[in-house]
């Protein structure tokens, strides 16, 4: 599938802002077997006075740029073409749950795709004792690694209600797990705890999803948005999969991934500092755009 791709952030200052230092994660990554970036750029107004792409640790691609003078907006676009590539169905090879720990122990790769970077607590993503106690009760003896992220995913999805005013970016996977409410990160986050406790390795995918309108009406512009996933380690064989709890559903040909990370703090469209004592708005526009 051929996805034209463009989003843009607006960050609005009460007061005027300076020497702002940002890491901007935006750009579609290229991924072999999964999706190939053709062609994609990141741009920035005001035009930052220095600017250097690179690739994190996780293979991201990252954008950073700096600030001196003084600046009461800022506006990065993104716009890429990718391609997404559909993933050969295959059969279950992951192992028993208690067979997982050898496999693990088994690896000895410390790269970005080794699974022992995901097992334990990440920086925004702690034990958290309620979620290991309702992971526990879904994960029936005898079961696979993949047959219990599955069920995750679909008890997270059926137990939690999709709501944009119930949390925040700063809120915890325990605060959500309590309010059973929440966006995508938060979905992801508590999924994420939940497959840890067990001894799961699994971490954290930002990237976009195509959304279709409802039957009968007209797709609106900038109506699609940032989304998140979770991937999750099924052993030496069966390797890296990966589910979305928020729809219940494999990731797909649109799920354009943008970066892999621990948790949410890996992967954020844009962090960084500036000086400045007043509050600020964002907003988010994204257009998703199947083109073949």
């Amino acid at each position: 599938m051929l996805y034209d791709i463009s989003l843009k952030i607006t960050y609005g200052y009460e007061v005027p802002v300076s020497g702002g230092r940002h890491l901007v994660h935006v750009l579609p990554a290229s991924i072999p077997g999964r999706q190939r970036l053709i062609a994609g750029s990141v741009t920035c107004q005001p035009t930052p006075d220095e600017r250097a792409e690179s690739v994190d640790f996780f293979a991201n691609p990252t954008t950073s740029i700096l600030f001196r003078s003084v600046h009461d907006q800022l506006v990065i676009r993104m716009q890429a073409r990718v391609q997404a590539e559909a993933s050969a169905l295959t059969a279950d090879f992951s192992p028993p749950l208690a067979g997982l720990p050898p496999q693990l122990s088994a690896c000895w790769s410390i790269d970005a795709e080794s699974p022992h970077h995901f097992v334990g607590p990440s920086p925004l993503l702690s034990d958290v004792p309620e979620i290991a106690a309702y992971a526990r009760a879904i994960a029936k003896e005898g079961m696979t690694v993949q047959q219990i992220g599955a069920a995750v995913c679909d008890r997270i999805h059926r137990d939690f209600v999709y709501d944009g005013e119930a949390t925040t970016v700063n809120t915890t996977p325990g605060e959500a797990f309590k309010l059973k409410r929440g966006v995508c990160q938060d979905f992801t986050h508590v999924m994420i705890v939940a497959l840890r406790s067990l001894g799961i390795p699994a971490g954290y995918v930002s990237g976009f999803l195509r959304t279709l309108p409802p039957p009968g009406k007209e797709r609106l512009e900038g109506a699609d948005a940032m989304h998140a996933w979770v991937r999750f380690w099924c052993g030496t064989t069966g390797g890296w999969m990966e589910l979305d709890p928020t729809n219940n559903i494999p990731a797909g040909t649109d799920h354009i991934v943008v970066g892999h990370g621990r948790d949410y703090g890996d992967v954020a469209p844009v962090i960084g500092v500036l000086k400045s004592y007043g509050s600020h708005t964002t907003e988010q526009a994204v257009d998703v755009i199947p083109v073949g």
